[in-house]
C-alpha cells in the first residue's frame, strides 16, 4: 500500500494538471495521463472568518485505471473570494495543514501531496457553492446585540392600500428641475402645482389639497403633471428593454405616515388556511406573512424579520421575542407555502443558515492606483463625535465619513474604504480602517461601517469587502436575523437632503438567496414602483449603500417553498433595488454586489501573494499561487457520498442509509452498525429564555460552533441540505423573470432637494 501511495503520488507530479469550468457540483476529479485519478469530495467547512475557512475533505487516489482507491482526508484553510450575484466562493489560496491516509504511506509521501495540494489548488479556479457554506457551519451567538424592537403604527387594510413614509411633517422646497414646490423628506414623488399636490405611486397619478391625507386618483392631468409621467413612462420602457410595461397598476388607498408605520392588508376580510401539521393558520389572501394561533387566538405578523403579537388586527402590537414562538412554529413543513417564515424562527435550521449567511462576506480587490471616490460637501465639513469612540461623524457629506482623533479621515463609498490627511481631500485606498470602528454604537447613523473591512494589502492592491450588516441586516441576539436597527437617524437638511437608513415602512421580509425584500402591497406592478422618475433622485435619495436589496416579491398571495426538497418555489417577476445613488435597478441579477461596474474594483480575482492585515494580519503565512497550464478536470457523474471526520476517518453513506468506514488496507468499506439519523431540524421550540431582554452588548464575532468529533451523521444531513438549497437557486436562477430592464439612466447633477447620502 506504500508503494501504491508513493507511485500515486509521483504520478500526480508529473501528469496533468486540472480546472473546473466555474461549476460547484461534487465529486471532482482529476484524471492522470494513464488513467489513473485523483477525486476530492465535497468539502466539509468548519468555520470561517473574514474571508478565510477552516475545514477538511475526503479524497481518493487511484494509481491507475485498474488500481484500488486510496481513501483519507485533507484538513485546510483558505482565503476565498465571493459573489453572492451567483452565490459561489473561489479558492485564491489554500494551506493544507494535515493529511492523513489510514493505513497507507508515510508521512513523508503524505507531505508532498500536501505541497502538491497547495501549490495547484489555488490554479484550478475552484468554486464552492455559499449554500455548502451556510448549510454546514453552525455557531453560538452569545454576545449578539439586541436592537430596538419597539414596534412602528401598524396599520391593517382590507383593501389595496399603498403607504406613503415621510421622515416627519412634510419638508417642502421649490425643485428647480421641476419649477414647483416639493415634499423633501420622502422617497416618493410630491410636487405642488397650484394649489394642488400630486403624487406618483405605483404607476398611478393621484391629487389632494393635503400632502397628509385626501389622496384620490387624478381622471385628467394637468400639461405639468402629462409632461413628467410622459419621462416616468419613457424611463419605464427604457429599462424594461423598449417594450412598455404590459400591467395595469391598481387604484389603492392612499395612506400617508410622518411616523415609522407599517401597512398589513389582505383583500377583503382575512382568510385563514391550516399549515399542516401545526395548530397555526396563516391569511391566505394577504401579501403579508400573518400567522394565527388557533390554540389562543392570537395573530402574529412578521415585518423586518420581528415578530408582533396582538389579540386582533386592531392591535395593540406588542414586540414577541422569537425564541418564545409557541412551539409550533418550529414546526412549519419545509417546503409549504410559510415555510419563508422559518428564517426569523429561533433553533431552526432556516434561521442558523440565515445568520451564517449573513456573516459570509461579499469581497473585492480594489486596485490602490485606479480606484477613486468623490466626496462631496453641503456647504463646509460639519462632524460630530459620536458617541463612545473617539471618532467623529460628517454631517452633510453625501458619503459615511469618519474624522479620527489623530486628524486622519476615511471615507466609506459602497464597501470600500479610502483615506486622506484632509476632510477635502486628496483621497486613497485605505489599508487599515478607522480606529475605534468596531466600538460604534448602533445608535448611530454610522453604524454600518463597522462592517465594511479590509482582509488582505499587496502594494497594488487591497481585498475589501463588506457583510451583510453594511446592508442594514443584523444578527439580533434572540438569536435571528432582523432588519434595521430600529432606531431613527436624524437626516440632515440643508441646500441638500441626506437621508438615514430606515427600518420600517418598506414590509421588508426575508429571501435566503437574495436577502430582504420589499413588500408594497398587492397593487404595485412590475415597473410602477412610485419612487419619482430619473431626472428628479427617486425622491431625494438614500443614506448608505445600497442596502434595499430584494430582487425577490412575492406574489400577491402565498409564497414560501424555499426550505422544500424541490416543492416549486414561487419566484414573482417584480424585482426592486433601490440604489443608494438615487437609482432604482430593477434587475435580479446586479442586486446583490455593490461592487459591480465600481472603477478600480473587481470581483471572483484568484489573488497572488497577499500581505494581511485588519481582521486576518494574525495568519500573514498565505502562500503564493502559482503559475503554469492549467490542469484539466470535471465535475463527475459519481455518488457525493463520501465523508471525512476530524480524525481523519472517512466513511460513505450506500443507497440504503447505512455509515460504512473505510479500511484502506482491505480496500473494502466496513458496516459502522450506524444508520443515517433523521433530519436535524427542531421538532420543539428552543427552551426559553429568561424573561428579562439582555442589555445591548458590544458586537463581537461569534465563535465556531464545532460538531462533534465522528459526528458523520450531522454531515450527511447537512450535505443533503446543502445541495438542497443550491438546488433551490439554481431553480430560482432559471425562473428568470420575463421581464429583466436594465438598470435606468444615471439621475442628472444639480437640484437642491435631491442628493443621497451613501455609505
Amino acid at each position: 500500500m506504500k508503494n501504491k501511495l508513493c507511485l500515486t503520488l509521483g504520478i500526480l507530479f508529473f501528469t496533468g494538471y486540472l480546472t473546473v469550468n466555474g461549476q460547484t457540483a461534487w465529486p471532482k476529479e482529476i484524471p492522470f495521463k494513464n488513467g489513473g485519478k485523483v477525486t476530492i469530495y465535497q468539502p466539509q467547512p468548519e468555520k470561517f472568518e473574514g474571508n478565510q475557512i477552516w475545514g477538511r475533505a475526503a479524497i481518493s487516489v487511484n494509481e491507475t485505471a485498474k488500481s484500488e482507491e486510496v481513501f483519507g482526508a485533507v484538513f485546510y484553510s483558505a482565503f476565498i473570494s465571493t459573489d453572492k450575484n451567483s452565490r459561489t466562493a473561489t479558492i485564491d489560496s489554500i494551506t493544507v495543514t494535515n493529511a492523513k491516509f489510514s493505513g497507507a504511506g508515510d508521512q513523508a509521501k503524505v507531505d508532498k501531496l500536501i505541497a502538491f495540494l497547495e501549490a495547484e489548488i489555488p490554479k484550478w479556479n475552484m468554486e464552492i457553492a455559499l449554500d455548502d457554506l451556510v448549510a454546514t457551519i453552525r455557531r453560538d451567538y452569545p454576545n449578539a446585540e439586541v436592537y430596538n424592537n419597539d414596534p412602528p403604527k401598524i396599520i391593517y387594510a382590507t383593501k389595496p392600500t399603498s403607504l406613503v413614509i415621510l421622515d416627519g411633517e412634510p419638508k417642502i422646497k421649490k425643485d428647480k428641475d421641476l419649477d414647483a414646490d416639493r415634499v423633501l423628506n420622502t422617497p416618493s414623488l410630491i410636487f405642488k402645482e397650484g394649489s394642488q399636490w400630486n403624487l406618483y405611486e405605483g404607476g398611478i397619478w393621484y391629487k389632494s389639497n393635503s400632502v397628509t391625507s385626501g389622496w384620490t386618483a387624478e381622471k385628467t392631468m394637468s400639461k405639468k403633471v402629462s409632461s413628467i409621467n410622459d419621462q416616468i413612462k419613457k424611463q419605464e420602457k427604457e429599462s424594461n428593454d423598449g417594450k412598455a410595461p404590459t400591467e395595469k397598476p391598481e387604484v389603492t388607498d392612499i395612506i400617508v405616515s410622518t411616523v415609522p408605520a407599517e401597512v398589513i392588508q389582505s383583500k377583503g376580510a382575512a382568510v385563514y388556511k391550516n399549515i399542516e401539521g401545526t395548530n397555526l393558520s396563516y391569511v391566505s389572501n394577504s401579501p403579508n406573512n400573518i400567522i394565527k394561533d388557533n390554540a389562543t387566538g392570537t395573530i402574529y405578523i412578521l415585518i423586518a424579520g420581528r415578530w408582533f403579537k396582538s389579540s386582533s388586527f386592531n392591535g395593540p402590537w406588542t414586540f414577541n421575542e422569537p425564541d418564545k414562538l409557541p412551539a409550533d412554529f418550529s414546526n412549519i413543513p419545509e417546503g409549504s407555502e410559510k415555510d419563508n417564515v422559518l428564517a426569523s424562527v429561533a433553533g431552526t435550521d432556516a434561521a442558523e443558515e440565515a445568520m451564517i449567511d449573513a456573516e459570509i462576506p461579499q469581497t473585492a480587490k480594489v486596485d490602490r492606483k485606479t480606484a477613486t471616490v468623490k466626496v462631496e460637501y453641503d456647504g463646509n465639513p460639519k462632524f460630530e463625535a459620536i458617541s463612545g469612540t473617539s471618532l467623529q461623524l460628517a454631517e452633510n457629506s453625501n458619503l459615511t465619513i469618519l474624522k479620527e482623533a489623530s486628524g486622519k479621515y476615511f471615507a466609506l463609498d459602497n464597501g470600500v474604504w479610502f483615506t486622506s490627511s484632509s476632510a477635502m481631500g486628496p483621497w486613497a485606498v485605505a489599508t487599515v480602517r478607522p480606529t475605534d470602528v468596531e466600538k460604534i454604537p448602533m445608535q448611530s447613523a454610522a453604524y454600518g461601517a463597522k462592517f465594511v473591512h479590509i482582509y488582505q494589502v499587496t502594494p497594488e492592491y487591497t481585498i475589501q469587502g463588506y457583510t451583510a450588516g453594511y446592508l442594514g441586516s443584523y444578527i439580533q441576539g434572540d438569536p435571528v436575523l432582523v432588519f434595521g436597527t430600529g432606531f431613527y437617524y436624524r437626516p440632515w437638511y440643508g441646500a441638500m437632503y441626506y437621508p438615514r437608513p430606515v427600518t420600517w415602512g418598506f414590509g421588508f421580509s426575508y429571501n435566503p438567496w437574495y436577502g430582504w425584500s420589499m413588500n408594497f402591497g398587492v397593487n404595485i406592478g412590475f415597473l410602477h414602483i412610485g419612487f419619482g422618475f430619473p431626472g428628479y433622485g427617486y425622491g431625494g435619495g438614500w443614506y448608505g449603500p445600497p442596502m434595499y436589496r430584494p430582487p425577490y416579491y412575492r406574489p400577491p398571495y402565498g409564497g414560501g417553498g424555499y426550505y422544500g426538497h424541490n416543492n416549486g418555489n414561487h419566484y414573482g417577476n417584480n424585482n426592486i433595488n433601490i440604489g443608494g445613488g438615487n437609482t432604482i435597478n430593477i434587475n435580479s441579477n446586479n442586486g446583490n454586489n455593490l461592487y459591480n461596474n465600481k472603477k478600480g474594483v473587481t470581483t471572483k480575482n484568484n489573488q497572488k501573494n497577499a500581505a494581511i492585515s485588519d481582521r486576518t494580519k494574525n495568519n500573514n503565512n498565505r502562500p503564493g499561487v502559482g503559475s503554469g497550464n492549467k490542469p484539466n478536470a470535471k465535475p463527475v457523474q459519481k455518488d457525493n457520498n463520501v465523508f471525512a471526520d476530524r480524525d481523519g476517518n472517512v466513511y460513505n453513506r450506500d443507497k440504503q442509509g447505512n455509515i460504512n468506514q473505510r479500511d484502506n488496507q482491505s480496500n473494502n468499506w466496513k458496516p459502522t452498525g450506524n444508520k443515517e439519523a433523521a433530519p436535524s431540524r427542531p421538532t420543539t421550540k428552543p427552551s426559553a429564555q429568561p424573561s428579562q431582554r439582555p442589555s445591548t452588548q458590544p458586537a463581537q464575532r461569534p465563535s465556531t460552533k464545532p460538531a462533534p468529533a465522528g459526528s458523520v451523521n450531522r454531515d450527511v444531513q447537512m450535505r443533503d441540505r446543502s445541495s438542497n438549497r443550491t438546488n433551490n437557486f439554481n431553480q430560482s436562477q432559471n425562473r428568470a423573470p420575463a421581464q429583466r430592464p436594465s438598470a435606468p439612466a444615471a439621475r442628472p447633477s444639480g437640484g437642491g432637494a435631491r442628493g443621497g447620502r451613501r455609505g
